[in-house]
């Protein structure tokens, strides 16, 4: 039958609870659905609210919509009506095809459907106007909720919509998604792949037809089988062309899904048949192998229904393959693994991440056309210590991904050409100038510069020290990007300006061994900032403070929050270290932690001196992380305590009693 979702060793995926929370409240969605549920409210959402705001940026609606809950819609609304599947998915009056075709394929792999979409939300009891989703974002897990009220014409949904008008899952997806970028506006034209990665935390892959190599047809049968999402496109040469219909019936710029792939006995051999779906749920292929077509004559009927042919005007066909690389021009396909489709063997992945930014006058270099820039990009260097088995190259992967440009289209930005370049290193631990880049060549680069989300190449390199440079096509433009690194075996990444970025296993998570590792790597590269090893007892205290999950590990996100003000304090001991000795006296300590934001009383401030200064009333930086670490972790559990009213004990206190007390604990 055709291919479903059958992977043998999938990768793992967090349980919903590992999602972060991006509601402004700081609540879950339980603790939301529970607080409306007592309440007796349907909720609301302030983050998302139903206007236009919500809806566009840069026009104004053609008709009055009208914002309705499916209960007002429909008498008996139902979130999942017999499981969710691809033809639950028909487009609306926007232009977002690209997210519906990466929809139609998630609903082929059963366990990221499920990641996608908790399975603890119904219409039934409990119900409180209230659902959410889980998307990923630059390495890490979001938990998106949203109301339930959905703008509608005459009683009838405007965007995406299930083809039972009862089920509403879909929608309530798609309002997620532009909530996610900002507003339904910001979902008008992209890329597939964009959805599917977001959707799964995979890596993408894209074959153009017409130079795919020649097992082509066992690729896409062996990523089916993996539960990849695979989409198809038809290029267009100018913008008059967009969604123009070829004599055919495919349409022109127009995202479709790949949702099967199979052969049949036609006339004595075997025919190579793919199956490919319009998410406008009608307008279908009309040559051989279309629904009404000849070829099924000659087809019994215990085939047709192995594989699932039907005559309907569902927007879901087969065709030939030999007409399939023909007509489509594009595939792109986004494996949950980095495993090669080429091969058979499955792999256990390294992922090195590496969050980054192009700063215009600073590390917006542009590429090496612009050689008097080219050396200002940020540049980190990738140590490849161990070959592959039986091999002797070490193969990896680079995925080089620009951020949230969708989420900024209504400030005018645009998706940025990005590519990047493998150079070998000379040995030095340093920041390589404009002379190194003019007199030696690249070992490997991307395959193209390009205005695409991310950009992402397979290579194989012997093993030894290399750097990787990131960077915009031209010079100046600004962006903040994500650059993963999958290696077969372990690899060690390092920023030339000072970060490093930590080799994590798939499992996503730091130990307080990995952590002391990683800081004092990064503390060494300070060479302004004088300071001792920091020990594994502060790394355990660290994480004892940071995890939210109690496995006595920081998850990938809890690291990186933890990353974005490690930074911010070390700038800060450094500002308020005023003789440079390595050490801050009690009363810099003042300073700094006013500059950070803490309005302490002098009660706490003895404490603070007495518990982490010296005899001599200093603090090195070990006591300084440790001390800011803690006050930071009671601080977010005092401000979380307000807001729930979880615990009438200490709602009483304010913030500096409150941390008085937990510094005694």
């Amino acid at each position: 039958m055709p291919y479903l979702y059958r992977a043998p060793r999938p990768q793992k995926h967090p349980v919903p609870e590992d999602a972060h929370i991006t509601h402004s409240s700081g609540q879950s969605f339980e603790q939301l659905r529970q607080a409306c549920v007592q309440k007796g409210v349907l909720f609301e959402d302030a983050d998302f609210p139903a206007n236009n705001s919500s809806l566009f940026y840069s026009e104004r609606p053609q008709i009055p919509f009208v914002w309705k809950r499916p209960g007002e819609i429909v008498k008996n609304p139902e979130f999942i009506l017999g499981g969710a599947t691809r033809t639950d998915i028909c487009q609306g009056e926007l232009g977002d095809c690209w997210l519906l075709a990466a929809i139609a394929s998630l609903t082929l792999n059963e366990k990221a459907l499920a990641r996608v979409i908790p399975q603890d939300q119904s219409f039934g009891p409990g119900y409180a106007g209230i659902f959410h989703f889980q998307f990923w974002q630059h390495s890490e897990w979001l938990d998106v909720v949203v109301d339930d009220r959905l703008p509608t014409f005459r009683d009838r949904l405007v965007f995406l919509h299930s083809a039972d008008h009862q089920e509403f899952w879909s929608a309530l997806l798609e309002k997620a998604y532009a909530k996610l970028n900002g507003s339904y506006e910001a979902l008008k034209g992209g890329s597939t792949i964009e959805a599917m990665e977001d959707f799964t935390g995979g890596v993408a892959e894209t074959f153009a037809t017409k130079e795919a190599p020649e097992n082509f047809y066992e690729i896409l049968e062996k990523a089916l089988k993996r539960g990849s999402l695979v989409g198809c496109s038809i290029d267009i040469r100018n913008s008059a062309e967009s969604e123009a219909r070829t004599p055919f019936g495919l349409i022109k710029g127009h995202a479709y899904s790949v949702t099967g792939i199979d052969q049949v006995n036609f006339r004595g051999r075997k025919t190579e048949l793919i199956r490919v779906r319009n998410p406008w749920g009608q307008v279908e292929w009309n040559g051989s192998w279309s629904d009404s077509s000849s070829e099924w004559h000659s087809v019994g009927p215990a085939e047709q229904q192995r594989l699932c042919h039907t005559a309907l005007d569902d927007g879901e066909f087969w065709m030939a393959f030999r007409d399939f690389k023909t007509h489509f021009d594009k595939v792109e396909i986004c494996n949950l693994t980095p495993d090669a489709l080429e091969e058979n063997a499955l792999h256990k992945w390294e992922v090195t991440v590496h969050q980054g930014s192009w700063v215009r006058g600073s590390t917006a270099g542009g590429c090496r056309n612009f050689l008097d820039t080219f050396w200002t990009n940020p540049q980190i260097k990738l140590s490849l210590t161990e070959k592959d088995e039986g091999q002797e190259d070490c193969t990896f992967l680079i995925a080089l991904m620009q951020k949230d440009r969708r989420k900024l289209k209504r400030l005018g930005a645009d998706m940025l050409t990005i590519g990047y370049a493998i150079y070998q290193s000379p040995g030095r631990d340093e920041h390589l100038n404009k002379d190194f880049f003019r007199y030696h060549a690249s070992q490997a680069r991307s395959k193209t510069f390009i205005n695409l989300r991310e950009v992402s190449d397979r290579f194989k390199l012997p093993p030894g020290e290399y750097i990787l440079i990131p960077s915009t096509f031209e010079p100046h433009q600004e962006a903040d990007f994500c650059l993963r690194i999958f290696s077969e075996k372990k690899a060690v990444t390092q920023d030339m300006d000072g970060d490093v970025a930590i080799d994590l296993p798939e499992d996503m998570e730091v130990t307080a061994e990995e952590l002391k590792y990683v800081l004092n790597a990064v503390l060494q590269k300070k060479k302004d900032l004088q300071f001792k090893k920091l020990s594994l007892m502060s790394c355990k205290n660290i994480i004892s403070l940071m995890d939210t999950s109690g496995n006595g590990k920081l998850e990938f996100g809890e690291f990186t929050v933890f990353w974005d003000k490690l930074k911010k304090w070390t700038n800060l001991f450094l500002q308020f270290d005023a003789d440079k000795s390595g050490t801050m006296s009690s009363y810099e300590l003042r300073m700094a932690l006013k500059a950070t934001g803490f309005q302490l009383n002098h009660h706490l401030l003895q404490l603070i001196v007495l518990r982490y200064a010296d005899e001599g009333l200093q603090l090195d930086f070990d006591d300084f992380l440790n001390c800011l670490v803690r006050l930071d972790n009671a601080s977010r559990v005092f401000q979380a305590l307000s807001t729930t009213n979880e615990d009438k004990e200490f709602i009483c206190l304010n913030i500096n009693e409150f941390i008085n007390l937990t510094m005694n604990i």
